[in-house]
């Protein structure tokens, strides 16, 4: 890693959408990739489906009285495709700004109603890298979105020189997931939230359950973490109550985000509640090796002789067969036999 920059900083966005209002949403996302590049932040994370907003109505009404609620999250979605009028404005910003980001959207794939729970990498120069999409969704998320397949399920190279990748929400209780990337040699792990918190039955245990799995990863895989969530706000709460009727199941506030040390340091946050912030740290990959001599996730401690690990990178639906993106190998990946992203 002698050649790549070693020491730069980056951001969780710790903020609440415009919801329900993918347009609005998208505007706040350029603001707060500006904002980024005014403070030399060359990484910028975004949380869970922050476009247009996490659904938190799904966990609160009967599934009936949720169609018309479902019809328009689909209108709000992100249809992800090159310079179309959904992702135009946000390479460009990233472009000018020299910042890369890891947006968390709601994805509409392009003529259809089926959804994912999906990330989008945008490079500094404005390129789409790629798109995650979320393996499982949790709970009554299926009601919402399709399942995510290992063509997917990668690292992406970036620019300023390191692989980045990143899961969702409870997606991180998967350890094929995270082992998955592990063995493509992850170096910066984006875990995206919504504000579990707020929701009935989590407020004692959210946040430790946020930081258990962020801290697992980064240890376990010896990377940094950035990990971002939304807060409920009143625009979100105001759009239930006069959709879909009263709840008393999600109130204000919530989310849990930081920036982590592969040995489990915080080097900013843990940033709670209400108030929107860029949590931003400096990473330091000088720092690694000392990690590494204890333990190497991708070298010494794999033991592959004994613990034998495999994934499925096949894609399933018909625009990952098409291959959208030109994916480039991330670093280190050429020892690992894997599909890339655009491999039909």
């Amino acid at each position: 890693m002698s050649s790549k920059v070693t020491k730069f900083k980056v951001a969780a966005a710790h903020a609440a959408p415009v919801f329900m209002d993918k347009a609005a949403t998208i505007r706040k996302v350029i603001s707060l990739v500006e904002q980024a590049g005014k403070e030399e932040i060359k990484l910028l994370v975004f949380p869970e489906t922050f476009v247009p907003g996490y659904p938190y109505w799904i966990e609160c009404y009967p599934p009936l009285k949720q169609v018309c609620a479902l019809a328009k999250y689909a209108e709000e979605s992100v249809v992800v495709e090159n310079n179309n009028e959904d992702m135009s404005a946000i390479q460009d910003v990233c472009r000018r700004t020299g910042v890369a980001i890891n947006l968390g959207i709601s994805e509409r794939m392009a003529g259809g109603y089926t959804l994912f729970n999906s990330q989008v990498i945008v490079d500094s120069d404005g390129s789409i890298l790629g798109v995650h999409r979320k393996l499982q969704p949790t709970y009554v998320e299926r009601l919402v979105w399709a399942q995510g397949n290992g063509s997917t399920l990668r690292n992406w190279p970036l620019s300023i020189g390191y692989n980045l990748g990143g899961l969702a929400c409870w997606e991180h209780t998967m350890n094929g997931a995270r082992q998955t990337l592990i063995a493509q040699n992850q170096h910066i792990h984006a875990g995206a939230w919504p504000a579990l918190s707020t929701m009935a039955g989590f407020e004692q245990v959210a946040d430790a359950q946020i930081e258990a799995l962020m801290k697992t990863h980064a240890l376990t895989a010896q990377v940094f973490v950035i990990t971002a969530s939304n807060y409920v706000d009143e625009t979100c709460l105001s759009w239930m109550d006069e959709n879909l009727g009263k709840q008393d199941f999600v109130k204000l506030g919530g989310g849990w985000s930081s920036v982590l040390h592969p040995f489990c340091a915080l080097i900013a946050g843990p940033h709670t509640g209400a108030e929107e912030k860029l949590i931003q740290g400096e990473i330091d990959f000088s720092q690694l090796g000392g990690v590494k001599v204890w333990i190497d996730a991708a070298g010494h401690y794999q033991r592959p002789e004994i613990l034998q690990f495999s994934f499925d990178t096949r894609p399933l639906w018909a625009d990952e067969k098409a291959g959208r993106f030109k994916a480039k190998k991330t670093t280190g990946e050429e020892s690992v036999e894997k599909e890339s992203f655009d491999t039909a």
